[in-house]
């Protein structure tokens, strides 16, 4: 066991409650989620932040000691990577995402670069035996995770958001949606239910008017899959539910085909009940006619509408109505409205 001081904690140990001064373990259980330190070893240009556990964005630099959890990720726009079988100290990894999840890439996005390499300094320990020193490794999460967790919203509505791809304007329809029903009246709780470690969305959402706002690392997941990612959606809306807000807004991060689960959640019979409202998020008028035919074929989904990128003039508005049948409306420039559309498809809500 040796002592360090470190210079940043990324927002996946937001949970943990740590210090800048650690106790460190030479002994690195390599389980997704394990809170390890690291020293990184290069600079960049692009993609160099980490989000903090206060959510502020902080630039990493060479030579800084950053806390971060082990994981993998499947990114088409940034980084895959995979969680190690074997760690020992001195070994490197790398930084996979901005929420600090750890592990070894595989493949890079262009648009990023290549990642922060990072050289292992040890298993970051927690000390929870009182008037012991008796250390155990960290790890990621404030709760355990049921993988067997059913799902009971006490018929609180929920609005879904299901994009085709990343950076598909879940996130900004997300916070209009929110924003626009909580002047609207409403009591509004949010949660991200698939990707990869970071609060920033959520964030947002608390921004925008959210009173309750939960993420999947909560549980102790740093990286969504088809396996975990029905059970993290069933005991995400089951415990926002348990407060009675008038509505819950459920990000399904990622896109409809993808690595993080979305598919397996709409594949859940119970959840697809308790979903009221499902928008479309699109990136072009192709994604949104497939985004649609998948929605509906593969689910029996009818999209209440469809926002994005897709809807940011009237091009695509138009091409979507001619080839979907289905509303765009835009979440920047049109937010009130999305939101003021979303209202009226809410039980009691008078057309």
């Amino acid at each position: 066991m040796k002592t360090v001081l470190v210079d940043k904690v990324a927002s996946v140990a937001q949970h943990a409650d740590l210090g800048h001064e650690l106790r460190l373990s030479p002994d690195i259980p390599c389980e997704e989620g394990v809170l390890v330190a690291a020293r990184v070893k290069n600079n960049k240009t692009r993609y160099n932040q980490l989000e903090l556990t206060s959510g502020r964005m902080a630039t990493v630099t060479q030579g800084d000691v950053v806390v971060g959890a082990l994981g993998h990720r499947k990114a088409l726009l940034g980084y895959s990577g995979y969680l190690p079988t074997k760690l020992d100290v001195g070994d490197t990894i790398q930084l996979l995402n901005i929420g600090g999840v750890m592990g070894v890439c595989d493949s890079a996005n262009p648009d990023v670069g290549p990642p922060f390499d990072c050289e292992v300094l040890g298993a970051v320990l927690h000390f929870p035996y009182l008037g012991e020193r008796i250390g155990v490794p960290a790890k990621a999460g404030r709760e355990a995770f049921d993988r067997q967790a059913a799902i009971d919203t006490r018929d609180v509505p929920v609005i879904a958001l299901a994009g085709t791809c990343m950076d598909s304007g879940k996130t900004a329809a997300a916070c209009a949606i929110v924003g626009r029903l909580r002047h609207l009246g409403h009591t509004v709780s949010a949660c991200k239910a698939t990707g990869v470690s970071l609060r920033r969305d959520i964030l947002a959402m608390e921004d925008a008017g959210a009173t309750d706002t939960m993420i999947f690392s909560d549980l102790g997941v740093v990286t969504t899959t088809a396996d975990n990612g029905p059970a993290l959606t069933r005991s995400l809306l089951t415990r926002l539910s348990e407060s009675k807000p008038d509505v819950i807004v459920l990000e399904l991060g990622d896109g409809l085909l993808g690595a993080y689960g979305v598919e397996a959640i709409l594949q859940d019979e119970a959840i697809r009940r308790a979903l009221t409202v499902v928008v479309l998020c699109a990136n072009d008028p192709v994604a949104a006619w497939g985004g649609a035919k998948i929605l509906r074929e593969q689910y029996g989904i009818e999209p209440a509408v469809v926002t994005g990128p897709a809807t940011d003039n009237a091009v695509g508005v138009d091409q979507i109505a001619e080839r979907t049948s289905l509303r765009g409306i835009n979440a920047l420039t049109h937010g009130v409205a999305l939101g003021d559309h979303i209202a009226t498809l809410l039980p009691g809500a008078v057309a």
